[in-house]
């Protein structure tokens, strides 16, 4: 009996140490070491809910509250926390420190509407290193490695063609005329204005061009302006205007002049700013695309990164302007994704167009 219970408990024994010992034959394979660079944000999918930021020119623009519209609606469809920031004016130092911030926040994307395409890339650039999806707009001349993408409501030198046989038309196709662009860097309205005035050179032998002005995205810098051009080309018949405030200061000029039968402006402006001018006739054509769509189809492609969905040429993104978009290379390499959404407003349908 003494024997056997000694055997049980040797055999007990030698149980307990092989449970215990490390396994000799069957190893774990080895992890793979994170990528360099490599995204942190939690897929869509996780859980998790993710962040998206939008930074603006300026949030004192009824143009920019009408885009964060669409980054709010956004957000509430996608259950993401989507929201709008920027400076009270416009400002690229303050653009470029905001998205440092969101970089420190470790946002999931950032969809920058610069006002200096150049003073944003390296903040830009910082951001795609620290693994954030950036999505720019207005931005088609921005450098490779900048952006992930660029979106932009439609093909940009198009909408300059389009104004200008817009004014040309009202100009009789002859006489002088000026180019307003909010800021000689702003990308988009420089690319606005010289589509323009290729077009003119090439179709309008008796257009005459006498310069381009930098408004400042401030419209009372457009009046300013306004009049001492008319002091010193009192004979200008045409204006062209980029940002949303330029054909308004233009035809506040002109409508106190008495000119507003005699001069043409056309430019990229909103009822809310323009909507009286285009009344009385000192602002003829006011052209645009709306913000809030822009702002939500914005987020849609940081959106589709993030899920890696392949942005590809002709796919809809669901949004209204954007059902099928045209991919291309921005001049400095940038991925360039066109909408068709621009739209044109005058006297008899800015009640259309309610921002």
């Amino acid at each position: 009996m003494k024997k056997t219970l000694l055997f049980v408990y040797l055999l007990v024994i030698v149980a307990m140490v092989v449970s215990c010992a490390p396994a000799a034959v069957e190893t774990a394979a080895p992890t793979q070491p994170p990528q360099q660079n490599a995204p942190t944000q939690p897929p869509a999918s996780s859980g998790k809910q993710l962040v998206f930021a939008t930074v603006v020119k300026s949030i004192a623009f009824n143009w920019f509250k009408r885009m964060e519209t669409g980054v709010v609606q956004f957000g509430k469809d996608k259950n993401i926390k989507s929201f709008m920031e920027g400076p009270s004016q416009v400002d690229s130092a303050q653009q470029v420190q905001m998205i440092e911030d969101l970089i420190a926040q470790n946002v999931n994307a950032i969809v920058n509407v610069p006002y200096g395409v150049p003073e944003n890339e390296p903040a830009q650039k910082k951001a795609i290193e620290a693994g954030i999806v950036v999505i720019g707009h207005e931005a088609a001349t921005a450098k490779a490695g900048t952006l992930t993408y660029d979106l932009e409501a439609f093909d940009n030198c198009g909408y300059g063609e389009e104004m200008m046989k817009e004014m040309a038309t009202r100009m009789g196709e002859e006489g002088k005329y000026i180019q307003f662009v909010g800021s000689l860097t702003n990308a988009s309205h420089v690319e606005w204005m010289d589509c323009a005035k290729a077009y003119a050179e090439k179709n309008y032998p008796k257009l005459e061009y006498v310069a381009r002005y930098e408004s400042k995205e401030d419209q009372t810098v457009a009046y300013n302006t306004m009049k001492d051009v008319l002091k010193t080309y009192p004979d200008v018949k045409g204006v062209m205007g980029a940002a949303a405030g330029d054909v308004v200061g233009a035809g506040q000029a002109i409508e106190e002049a008495g000119l507003a039968d005699k001069t043409a402006v056309v430019g990229t402006s909103i009822p809310s700013y323009a909507g009286e001018l285009l009344k009385t006739g000192a602002v003829d054509l006011a052209m645009c695309w709306d913000p809030m769509t822009a702002g939500y189809a914005a987020n849609v492609v940081a959106l589709k990164v993030i899920n890696k969905e392949a942005i590809t040429d002709g796919m809809d993104l669901g949004v209204p302007g954007y059902e099928k978009i045209k991919l291309a290379k921005g001049p400095n390499g940038v991925d360039v994704i066109y909408g068709s959404a621009w739209i044109k407003i005058d006297a008899k349908n800015a009640a259309d167009y309610p921002f």
